[in-house]
């Protein structure tokens, strides 16, 4: 299946080429004058450049192999050298019925070549509650796991689970002076005791207060390192005690995600990687990648050249080396953050043996991922391009800066949620929908309201970009919103009932109206918008589809009378194409992460 956009690029590169001309500089692309044309090619300008030859009687000679297509309304040739096409409606008609009947992917086409993605996003950790800092991470890459499946790839959503090092042996250590654990802290291999002895308020309150106990007390940050080691060398009582702390944080978090419709085909920590780090080491050292600095082990990852200026402490400025070796191994001993990352490299290599691995991961973490990029295709775990940072902007409040709650504090995740849901239904109320409805079913559709004002309103922005935090803006069933695109979907279903309960039928599909050409050319796009969003990496593509496809059904809906038509096959086409529009919708709607009620 192709789209108009895709079918008339080959048509134009195939009568450019006929001219003698590079086919590739037939770009097709939606006119910048719909009142003109429905596409347009401007590559005759180009083309006659490099000819030395007039471009309007170039695009001439291109446009008159274009007549007869019966694709092809009209064509005709404007300005320097554009040529404008216009679209038949029978065309239209049948690309529409197209879509129709595509139940899966609704028009859009799949990748030729599927590869095998991992995608790496939210990186929950343990004992740590989620906060809105998790909520972009979360939110793109769910969206962005649903979007490479839905076009082929075979792919893996991963939460990178945080459940090792320094963090583990706080607890540890804070719960054994609680005297709360003391069955873990005997030597030997056990039993232990199977029921935890900490719940996740427990872990919220320790790790924190340990935390900062260790910034002011050596002697605690001391013994907290002792217990990092000893977990990680095996002692059993700890390692026990570690598997209460990781099983009571992950079913709290799959809970926080599930809220948010986020979910993960792996639950791979850090601790997961941690067995292949001895072994990743010494094959370091037998490549001659690892190398002594200071007392620790690096990789170098700059390639000759690469440097920066650094203002050192005496003032003088030095050229080093950019990005910065890689520390592998510190001048303790210990393996590092970057040592993990580098080990769960090869961990997927030899476990999914990717073709791809996306981090959605804060813009900040930019230079670190270059460093362990640069390392694993160093050490031969990964090629040129298959290892990718998306970065993304910040969710901000009035101020422009990282959004806060009243006190100044980070807001947890699970309050936003519930913050948001108080909103969708205090607005549901004001604009009197599903008064009439059972209390659990309107629960059920103020939360999806709340979910779909929070993801779409951070979707609905370009990855790269910051934006600013507004509860009442994104919760407006008017404009640019989540609400709004749900309140469409919930009026199609509401208008396809109302016909199937007066046996009107749907029927062949037949475009004559500008409204009908409108929504059929909308139609078509999603699968250029699919392949945008994808090649790109930015979700925000399908959400700009997704208000364009609610905005061309109601000015066709205000335009062209459905269930009223003046005759059986008008209703019948139009009903069809309500149809087509709805399931369209509702899965450009599922790409972005969005369930849609069954009514409102």
């Amino acid at each position: 299946m192709t789209d108009l956009k895709t079918e008339l690029g080959e048509a134009v590169g195939a009568a450019f080429a006929a001219e003698g001309v590079d086919a590739a500089l037939a770009r097709v692309t939606p006119s910048d004058r719909p009142d003109l044309a429905d596409f347009q090619s401007n590559g005759a300008l180009a083309a006659a450049k490099a000819l030395k030859a007039n471009p309007r009687e170039l695009a001439g000679k291109v446009a008159a192999r274009l007549e007869g297509d019966p694709r092809l309304a009209s064509v005709e040739v404007a300005g320097p050298g554009f040529i404008n096409l216009k679209i038949a409606d029978a065309a239209l008609a049948k690309r529409a019925t197209e879509v129709a009947a595509d139940a899966v992917h609704a028009g859009a086409a799949v990748v030729a070549d599927p590869r095998k993605v991992v995608i790496d996003f939210a990186g929950p950790n343990v004992a740590k509650p989620m906060h809105v800092g998790h909520l972009r991470s979360s939110i793109i890459g769910e969206s962005l796991k649903r979007l490479y499946r839905f076009r082929g790839d075979q792919v893996w959503g991963d939460a990178h689970f945080g459940d090792w090092g320094f963090q583990m042996g706080l607890l540890i250590v804070a719960l054994g002076d609680e005297g709360g654990a003391e069955a873990f802290m005997a030597d030997g291999d056990g039993p232990f005791p199977a029921e935890s002895p900490v719940s996740l308020e427990d872990l919220e309150r320790l790790y924190p207060q340990a935390a900062a106990k260790a910034k002011e007390d050596p002697a605690f940050r001391d013994r907290a390192r002792k217990a990092t080691a000893e977990l990680q060398n095996g002692r059993a009582g700890y390692r026990a005690l570690w598997s209460h702390f990781v099983a009571v944080s992950r079913t709290a978090l799959e809970r926080e995600f599930g809220a948010l419709g986020v979910t993960f085909d792996l639950w791979n920590g850090e601790s997961d990687a941690d067995p292949l780090i001895p072994g990743m080491v010494e094959e370091l050292k037998a490549k001659g990648l690892l190398v002594e600095d200071a007392g620790a082990q690096v990789v170098h990852v700059a390639r000759p050249g690469e440097t920066r200026k650094k203002k050192l402490d005496d003032g003088s400025v030095v050229e080093v080396p950019s990005p910065p070796p890689l520390l592998v191994v510190s001048s303790e001993g210990s393996a590092m953050y970057g040592t993990t990352d580098l080990a769960t490299i090869k961990q997927r290599r030899r476990d999914q043996d990717f073709d791809l691995v996306l981090y959605v991961v804060d813009e900040r973490q930019a230079e670190h991922f270059e460093q362990v990029f640069r390392g694993a295709m160093l050490a031969g775990y990964a090629t040129e391009g298959q290892l990718n940072h998306l970065g993304f902007g910040t969710m901000n409040g009035p101020d422009g800066k990282p959004f806060k709650t009243r006190a100044g504090g980070v807001l947890k995740l699970h309050d936003l949620i519930s913050m948001a849901t108080d909103k969708a239904r205090e607005r549901l109320k004001e604009a009197k929908l599903g008064d009439d409805l059972p209390a659990d079913e309107f629960e059920d559709i103020a939360r999806k309201v709340a979910i779909a004002a929070l993801k779409f309103a951070d979707l609905s922005n370009a990855r790269t970009t910051s934006y600013v935090f507004d509860l009442d803006r994104f919760m407006s069933f008017e404009g640019k919103t989540g609400p709004y695109l749900l309140y469409q979907a919930v009026r199609i279903r509401s208008l396809l009932r109302k016909a199937a309960e007066q046996g009107l039928a749907p029927g062949a599909i037949v475009i004559g109206e500008p409204a009908e050409r409108d929504l059929a050319l909308t139609l078509d796009a999603f699968s250029q918008a699919a392949a945008e969003a994808y090649d790109k990496r930015m979700p925000h593509v399908i959400a700009e589809h997704a208000y364009r496809l609610a905005q061309s059904f109601s000015k066709f809906y205000a335009a062209c009378p459905v269930l009223a038509a003046p005759d059986e096959a008008t209703r019948g086409s139009r009903l069809t194409l309500s149809k087509a529009v709805l399931d369209q919708l509702e899965r450009a709607l599922d790409l972005l992460g969005i369930d849609t009620p069954e009514r409102m």
